[in-house]
C-alpha cells in the first residue's frame, strides 16, 4: 500500500453498494490521495463488528457503514469510539430525517432497497415482454406468459397488456382475425391463463370509424363496416368458446376497470 493510499471499511447488513458509492463519490473530491475500499457485507452479528473495528484500528482506516439494525449500529459506534476509530454513519441521519417526515419509526430491516430494485427490474422485464409479444408477434411467447389476452382489433389488448405489465405480469396478446387460425401455442396454454375480450358491435364500429378518421382514411372502409365487425366478433366468440377461457366485455370500460377484472380473475385462478 502506498503512503498516500488510505483504507475505508464499508460495513453493511446488506450488500454494501450504497455505502461504497458514497465513499467513491466523496473520495473523488481528493485528487491527491488513493483509497482501498474493503467491503464487509451482510453483517448480522457482534463478532464481525468487533473484528472489523479492530482491523480498522490497526490500519488507521475509516469505517463507513449502512447498518440499519439499531443494536449493530450502537455496538459499532461504541466500539469505534472506544478504540478511537473514525466512522461515518451514512444511513442514520437520512433515516432519522425520514422518521420525522413520516412521523413513525422505520422498519429497521436490512436489504429493503435491493428488494425495491428487484421489484423495479421485474416491472421492466414485464414491460419488455409485453412489447415483444404484442399483437401476436411471436407465438412462442404465449407459453411463457402469465396471462394472454385474445380479442378482435380495438378491444384494448395492447393498453391492457402494458397496464398489467406495470403490475409485474408478463402479458402477451393475440388478435383474432377470421382469416388467420389461432397459433398452436395458444391451444397449449391452460384456459385460466387466457382472457377473452369482447365488445358491443356498435361501440366497436364507432371506435374503428374514429380510428380511420385519425389515420386520414375513409370511414367507410371494410375495417369499420358493421358486416365485417359482426363477422369478426362471431369468429372471436367461437375461438374463445373453444379455448374455454374467461370472457370480459370491455364495452364502456376504462382500461383500469378491465385490468382490475383481469387481476381478480388471475388471483382466483380462473375460477
Amino acid at each position: 500500500m502506498s503512503e498516500k493510499q488510505r483504507v475505508v471499511y464499508v460495513v453493511s447488513d446488506s450488500v454494501g453498494e450504497t455505502a461504497e458509492l458514497v465513499v467513491k463519490a466523496a473520495s473523488s473530491q481528493f485528487n491527491g490521495g488513493e483509497i482501498e475500499i474493503r467491503r464487509i457485507p451482510y453483517v448480522n452479528d457482534a463478532d464481525t463488528v468487533m473484528e472489523t473495528v479492530q482491523a480498522a484500528k490497526e490500519e488507521n482506516a475509516l469505517i463507513a457503514f449502512t447498518l440499519v439494525v439499531p443494536e449493530l449500529q450502537k455496538l459499532l459506534i461504541e466500539e469505534a469510539g472506544r478504540k478511537k476509530v473514525p466512522y461515518v454513519d451514512i444511513m442514520g441521519p437520512m433515516i432519522q430525517g425520514m422518521s420525522e417526515l413520516f412521523q413513525h419509526e422505520p422498519k429497521y430491516k436490512p436489504g429493503l432497497i435491493h428488494q425495491l430494485d428487484e421489484d423495479y427490474f421485474r416491472k421492466v422485464e414485464a414491460i419488455e415482454f409485453a412489447v415483444k409479444y404484442d399483437d401476436g408477434k411471436d407465438p412462442r411467447g404465449l407459453l411463457k406468459a402469465d396471462v394472454i389476452l385474445v380479442g378482435v382489433s380495438r378491444t384494448s389488448k395492447t393498453p391492457l397488456s402494458m397496464y398489467l405489465a406495470h403490475k409485474r405480469f408478463k402479458v402477451a396478446n393475440v388478435p383474432l382475425v377470421p382469416e388467420v387460425e389461432p397459433p398452436e401455442e395458444l391451444l397449449q396454454v391452460p384456459s385460466h391463463r387466457i382472457i377473452g375480450l369482447t365488445i358491443d358491435p356498435e361501440q366497436l364500429n364507432h371506435i374503428r370509424t374514429e380510428r380511420l378518421k385519425a389515420l386520414g382514411l375513409a370511414s367507410g372502409a371494410n375495417y369499420a363496416s358493421m358486416e365485417r365487425i359482426l363477422e369478426e366478433l362471431d369468429y372471436a366468440e367461437r375461438v374463445i368458446r373453444r379455448l374455454g377461457c374467461p370472457v370480459i366485455n370491455v364495452s364502456n370500460k376504462a382500461v383500469e376497470e378491465t385490468a382490475n377484472l383481469i387481476l381478480d380473475i388471475i388471483q382466483k385462478g380462473g375460477q
